[in-house]
């Protein structure tokens, strides 16, 4: 069975089972990181040495970084329609994971971490506010790109639409401004219909 090391209130750890969730996948999963700890140990840094949550154990074989577990998964465990159906699909499908990394990550952790994990004290505002603008930009150009489409590649559910799920649940989550973002919001509530998403991710904010 496979093992799944992480707190399951990391947003990480949260695309992970989701997306086990979507292929059927028997798992167990523990705690580390954060109040957990355990990821500092010599044993853990063996499997992963970053220190960093989720790492996935399958058939002896240690996996980290998220985005390239839900490829693993879905490429050893069937999952070819989530995947894509050939090369020119597959770049269409990673290209929004590595989006979600590149664009998202960065502005979504500062405004999270000041205005969720540290105390109003020792929170930067301008930070804040610098970040929210570029996740702002990053939200409204995704907004574009969903049209009409259910999901961001049209009909289909694929792997790109679990980390950009993640990062769309703590937008809406999250205590800031936001823009009025139609197509946006109709994805949140058409993912919210997935009982992976609605069990895992979308279940407030830690």
């Amino acid at each position: 069975m496979i093992r799944i090391l992480g707190r399951e209130d990391s947003i990480n750890v949260r695309k992970v089972l989701w997306c086990c969730e979507e292929l059927g996948l028997a798992f167990e999963r523990e705690d580390f990181g954060g109040p957990f700890g355990k990821t500092d140990t010599p044993e853990y840094l063996s499997l992963n040495p970053n220190g960093l949550v989720p790492t996935v154990l399958d058939d002896g074989l240690a996996v980290w970084e998220s985005n390239t577990i839900l490829r693993y998964l879905a490429s050893k465990y069937g999952g070819e329609p989530l995947r894509g159906r050939d090369p020119a699909e597959r770049s269409r499908v990673e290209r929004w994971m590595d989006w979600q990394l590149s664009v998202v990550g960065p502005p979504m952790t500062v405004v999270f971490i000041n205005l969720i994990r540290l105390p109003e004290d020792e929170r930067d505002m301008a930070a804040v506010e610098k970040s929210r603008n570029l996740l702002a930009k990053a939200m409204t150009l995704l907004d574009g790109e969903l049209g009409d489409g259910p999901y961001i590649l049209g009909r289909e559910f694929t792997l790109a639409d679990i980390p950009l799920g993640v990062a769309v649940n703590r937008w809406f989550e999250l205590p800031i401004r936001r823009e009025k973002l139609d197509n946006l919001a109709r994805y949140y509530g058409t993912l919210r219909e997935r009982a992976g998403y609605t069990q895992h991710v979308a279940n407030g904010i830690p």
